[in-house]
């Protein structure tokens, strides 16, 4: 039996290698943060050299979270729901390798130039135009493979967690392509194509939607499928997750002007950002309420399964997270909110709360199934994980949310003649503590991940190579 149909069974090689690189990506990314949020504390850690400063180190935290650790969990869970959803292989298996393997190289790139100082200087968006253009092969060659895995698919169907992967790969293309068009003048160095105001358009364009599709839309094909496979439970409403879908991608790409409030961007613009961002609050909420009633009459599951547990908080920050940055995008509260810690505060609710959450659950739901376990190594590690995960992003974001009204409230505050009433220094001595709460929550989160691989690490070791290669057949044979 197995002989007839081993041609058909998954390729789950390509998953591995994405979630096991998840793990490590997540481990120096997070790794790194802590020591950048060490530095804030305390800045002799900057060891007065230039490519171990903040300025540099801070955007390869960033691409590593967000382009390494979370873009190797949107590779390996989008390349497993789409197999079995549309009960078919992957288109190729050659093309699949290409973009892991081209995937690694862009993210070794980022680690070798951004220290170096070779930097676009825009944010989410760094890397300088020979890793921009491999980048964006890599990222066609993906949407070659996913759509072309959907195109040859067995069901009827097309699963809705497929149309948010499919939505996050195509409008993460156009945005990185646009906003990457530049003029080279050596091999690391690149000016924009675009100039002033447009230029500060364009990039929040892009930088906004690598949250809205990268780091939302892509992480919510994760949710719909993962949430209802851990509870054992149908989605909640499918009409919901249809009218979420296209709610989110219509109105998400117009958010960006929120970031360039009180800017050279004409005042419509800013005001039209502020508006869509407000709007944007309906289809994000419907998509966690979604998610949240899927556990209808299966919420005692809570009780004893961490993984369950990491999937429905990741929900929960993802409600708050959306709250959040529509009442931050409008222009009174926005005033005292920008280029605070409370924006810091707010990307991390997001980042550590939604999606790190709802990767580390997914993670944890596939490794035994990619390996042929019939479970992880440890519950009970996972269980100190989440509790882990979950203390440190509340004391990350309680501390920013802290600093970043005091600094507002303190760089706003004048006298009666006009002066200001507080130096910047000064409003930076108050952030102090928070700089503390902060490094520290970081290292509650990071440290979690080092259980995580080892729990990841005893799995797989416990696994052989006929094991392996058996889960992908018995997947295929559970699909039909």
């Amino acid at each position: 039996m197995s002989t007839a149909i081993s041609p058909t069974a998954y390729n789950y090689k390509v998953v591995r290698q994405f979630a096991i690189m998840t793990v490590v990506w997540g481990i120096l990314g997070m790794g790194l943060g802590v020591f950048i949020a060490s530095q804030l504390v305390w800045p002799e850690l900057n060891f007065g050299l230039a490519w171990t400063s903040f300025g540099r180190l801070r955007p390869l935290h960033t691409n590593l979270v967000i382009f390494a650790f979370g873009g190797c969990a949107l590779f390996a869970t989008s390349y497993y729901v789409v197999q079995r959803t549309c009960q078919t292989r992957l288109i190729s298996d050659s093309l699949a390798a290409f973009t892991f393997w081209g995937w690694q190289a862009v993210i070794v790139g980022a680690i070798v130039t951004l220290p170096m100082g070779f930097t676009t200087t825009k944010e989410y968006a760094e890397l300088e135009w020979p890793l921009a253009i491999l980048l964006a092969i890599v990222w066609v060659t993906y949407g070659l493979v996913f759509f072309g895995t959907i195109v040859k698919r067995k069901t009827k169907h097309i699963y809705v967690g497929n149309w948010f992967y499919g939505a996050f790969i195509v409008v993460t293309a156009m945005l990185h392509i646009v906003n990457h068009a530049s003029l080279p003048v050596s091999f690391f160095k690149s000016y924009s194509a675009y100039s002033g105001a447009t230029d500060a358009m364009i990039q929040w364009w892009y930088g906004h939607n690598a949250v809205g599709f990268f780091l939302t839309t892509g992480f919510l094909g994760m949710m719909y499928y993962f949430v209802p496979k851990q509870a054992e439970r149908p989605i909640y409403s499918y009409r919901l997750s249809i009218v979420h879908f296209w709610a989110l991608i219509t109105l998400y790409i117009w958010a960006g002007p929120h970031h360039l409030h009180y800017t050279a961007l004409p005042d419509w613009a800013q005001s039209l950002g502020m508006a869509m961002s407000i709007i944007l609050l309906a289809p994000s909420w419907g998509g966690m309420i979604n998610g949240m009633m899927t556990l209808s009459g299966a919420w005692h599951k809570l009780r004893t399964d961490p993984i369950l547990r990491f999937l429905v908080v990741s929900l929960a920050f993802y409600g708050m997270s959306t709250f959040e940055g529509p009442m931050m995008a409008i222009k009174t509260v926005n005033s005292l909110s920008h280029y605070t810690d409370w924006t810091i505060g707010h990307v991390h609710a997001g980042a550590l709360g939604w999606v790190a959450m709802i990767s580390i659950g997914a993670i944890y739901h596939m490794i035994p199934k990619l390996f042929g376990r019939a479970q992880m190594h440890s519950i009970a590690l996972i269980n100190t994980h989440f509790w882990l995960a979950t203390i440190g992003t509340v004391l990350y974001i309680a501390s920013m949310w802290v600093n970043g009204i005091t600094q507002g409230l303190m760089w706003r505050a004048i006298n009666d003649d006009g002066t200001l009433t507080y130096s910047f220094v000064e409003a930076l001595q108050a952030s102090h503590p928070g700089f503390i709460v902060r490094a520290l929550g970081g290292a509650f989160f990071a440290s979690g991940m080092l259980f995580m691989a080892y729990n990841v690490w005893r799995t797989v070791r416990a696994s052989n190579p006929a094991e392996a290669k058996a889960a992908e057949q018995i997947a295929v044979v559970g699909a039909h």
